[in-house]
C-alpha cells in the first residue's frame, strides 16, 4: 500500500514529513553529506540545517559528524549571507558515515520537529525573520551556531546539544517566518557561549589548582 505522505505534493508536506521522507530514503550501509544534499535538494538549505541538527538532539557518538555537519551549516550560512550557491569541499561531501547510526539518531531527534511545529506560528513577530538587514543578522547567527557546534568539546555533555537547539530554532523560525522561534535561536546561541565560557573558565581553574598542588 503506497504511503500517502510520499504522494503528497512537497509544498503541502509539513516540515516533519519532509524530514521523515529524507530519513527513509537514506542508503542502507553508508551515507555521505553529498547524498543527503541530493535527497533534500539544494533549494532547501534551511531544511538541510534542520535535518543536520537533529542528530545532536540525542546523546549519540558518531565520529566526525559534528565537524562535517557543522561545516556544512557554516557554508550554508555563508552562502545565504552572500547570496551564493552552496559549495561543499569534496572531502566533506564524500566522507562516508554509518547510515544505521545516523538513521537511528535522526529518528530519535525527529520528535523535536512536531513539538516545534505545534508551538511555532508562521509570520509571528515577522520583523525578526524578514528584511535585508535582519536576514544578515540571522545568517550570521547560523554561522555562529555552526562554529559553536564545531567547537572541540564533543566529549562534554550538551556541548553539541545546546548549539544544535539554537540552529534548529533558527532554521524552523526562518522556514516558518516565526520571529519568536528565531529569537529563541539567538538566545540559545548566547546560552552556548556562556556554557562554553564556564567550561573554559572551570578548566583553567582546575589546571591552575593542579599546578599549585604539584608545586
Amino acid at each position: 500500500m503506497p504511503d500517502h505522505k510520499q504522494n503528497t505534493p512537497p509544498n503541502e508536506r509539513t516540515l516533519g514529513e519532509q524530514i521523515r521522507l529524507v530519513i527513509e530514503q537514506l542508503p542502507a550501509d553508508t551515507v555521505s553529506l553529498g547524498e543527503i544534499l541530493d535527497l533534500v535538494g539544494r533549494e532547501g538549505m534551511l531544511l538541510l540545517v534542520a535535518f543536520l541538527t537533529l542528530v545532536f538532539m540525542v546523546p549519540v557518538s558518531i565520529p566526525g559528524v559534528s565537524t562535517i555537519f557543522g561545516a556544512a551549516i557554516l557554508l550554508i550560512g555563508i552562502s545565504r549571507m552572500f547570496g551564493r550557491t552552496l559549495w561543499l569541499p569534496k572531502r566533506f561531501k564524500e566522507r562516508a558515515l554509518p547510515a544505521d547510526k545516523l538513521r537511528a539518531a535522526l529518528q530519535k531527534g525527529l520528535v523535536w520537529i512536531p513539538r516545534l511545529e505545534k508551538i511555532s506560528k508562521p509570520h509571528r513577530m515577522s520583523a525578526m525573520a524578514s528584511g535585508s538587514f535582519v536576514n544578515r543578522i540571522n545568517d550570521a547567527a547560523l554561522i555562529l551556531g555552526a562554529l559553536l557546534l564545531m567547537a572541540p568539546f564533543g566529549f562534554i555533555p550538551f556541548s553539541n546539544t545546546v548549539p544544535g537547539i539554537a540552529l534548529l530554532f533558527l532554521a524552523v523560525g526562518l522556514i516558518q517566518r516565526d520571529g519568536a522561534a528565531v529569537l529563541l535561536g539567538h538566545l540559545a546561541n548566547l546560552a552556548s557561549i556562556v556554557y562554553f565560557g564556564v567550561l573554559i573558565g572551570g578548566g583553567g581553574v582546575l589546571i591552575q589548582n593542579l599546578l599549585q598542588n604539584q608545586g
